[in-house]
């Protein structure tokens, strides 16, 4: 799955997202609505990681998402 389906989905995919970053709030999650950068901003800060890392992290989620599909 790529990112841009999860964007043009973001209400429906916020549940989702939750389970894996379950730090970040509701709130949070409504400000980045669906805009990649500005949601690996969020996890790094929220998280303590680096970006590389934050992107990795989203790929092997998308990755969980194509094979629950």
């Amino acid at each position: 799955m790529k990112w841009d389906s999860v964007a043009g989905n973001w209400k429906q995919y916020k549940a989702k997202i939750r389970e894996k970053w379950s730090f970040l709030t509701d709130e949070e999650l409504d400000e980045v609505g669906g805009k990649r950068d500005r949601f690996v901003e969020m996890v790094e800060r929220k998280y303590g990681l680096t970006r590389d890392r934050v992107e990795q992290a989203i790929e092997e989620f998308l990755k969980e998402l194509d094979k629950a599909a």
